[in-house]
């Protein structure tokens, strides 16, 4: 069948527009290319799956936060995002493994309040808390809970003060020894002068275990971390370490209002990198995290735990932990607190 004049010029014309698109397409590939490379984060994270060391065990809030995290940050990054547990020392174990790794951006670490205070407290760290990490989001921060044991017959803060100002001794366990609820407790037991002995466990799952099966009489948390176990009745929650009550436990006073004025610790998690990861792609790390924590299923998860969340610039975080480190290591400077692990 021949082609009149009018369809040839058709013809003609489409074949056009179809080049033009076409070329248009693979202008817009060739930009998009063009300016990755310019963003400095190459293929990141195209490559492999990102890591995201928990730098506490199972079953604790630094391993909770990373859970809730690892999905939203994978839709985000359209990639896989695996946590993976490395507990121990206070969570320089698990820090000193994202150090090692590549700084290739596919390697990052949870880590919570002991961080700022394991320069001070540990002899030889196996890396510089400054030069060999980078910090990238700050999470967010939370209260910290004193919870008794149902065994302990305590029931509220005012019968501990009363008790322990008779001479009656306690013990209290933390996730670690320079933990911060290690280091608020010893703090408020060295003021009111009290006769506490503090019992470190490796983790926030093994101290809310022991608490629960009444071992040890008093163990301090993070409110992510006891949140759970009050609502469901197995422990008593005495006192909160923040300057301002928690608005999921509205009936519980502070430490503040309870006789010691000023009194104010909270809890943290941050998450970092190595330190020579380059610096497009903790930005573009630090994005996607600010991104994951407005998502409201995420949001709602921190909130009903009691993490407020903070998020912001890497810078954010760098200066957070840069006053973390002078307040709390000004304190077990002063009170000879020792570490050995």
């Amino acid at each position: 069948m021949s082609l009149s004049g009018g369809d040839l010029s058709m013809r003609h014309l489409f074949n056009q527009i179809t080049r033009a698109l076409s070329m248009g397409l693979i202008l817009c590939g060739m930009s998009s290319l063009a300016l990755a490379a310019d963003s400095g984060v190459g293929t990141w994270p195209t490559q492999k799956p990102i890591r995201l060391i928990a730098v506490f065990p199972a079953g604790g809030s630094v391993d909770q936060v990373a859970r809730i995290l690892a999905p939203a940050l994978q839709a985000e990054l359209k990639q896989n995002v695996i946590v993976e547990n490395v507990g121990g020392a206070s969570g320089v174990i698990g820090t000193a493994a994202m150090t090692r790794a590549e700084p290739d951006g596919y390697t990052f670490a949870v880590v919570f309040d002991t961080h700022g205070v394991n320069p001070s407290l540990k002899d030889k760290l196996p890396y510089d808390t400054i030069k060999d990490i980078a910090p990238v989001s700050l999470i967010g921060t939370s209260p910290m809970v004193l919870v008794a044991s149902k065994a302990s017959g305590i029931k509220t803060f005012k019968q501990l003060v009363e008790e322990s100002k008779a001479g009656k001794k306690f013990s209290y366990g933390s996730i670690g020894i320079g933990s911060l609820g290690h280091l608020a407790i010893a703090r408020l037991a060295k003021t009111a002068g009290f006769d506490w002995i503090h019992v470190p466990y490796r983790g926030g799952g093994p101290l809310m275990q022991d608490v629960l099966g009444g071992q040890v009489p008093l163990g301090i948390g993070s409110q992510f971390l006891v949140m759970p176990h009050i609502e469901n009745g197995g422990v008593v929650p005495l006192v909160i370490t923040t300057a301002k009550r928690s608005p999921e436990l509205p009936n519980v006073p502070t430490v503040a209002e309870s006789g010691f004025p000023g009194f104010n610790a909270p809890a943290w998690w941050g998450l970092l990198a190595p330190g020579k990861t380059p610096p497009a792609i903790v930005n573009a790390m630090n994005a996607a995290v600010n991104k994951a924590l407005k998502n409201p299923a995420v949001s709602e998860k921190f909130k009903a735990q009691g993490i407020q969340i903070v998020g912001g610039s890497p810078e954010v975080l760098g200066d957070f932990v840069g006053k973390q480190i002078a307040i709390w290591g000004k304190f077990v400077i002063e009170n000879n607190i020792k570490d050995s692990q």
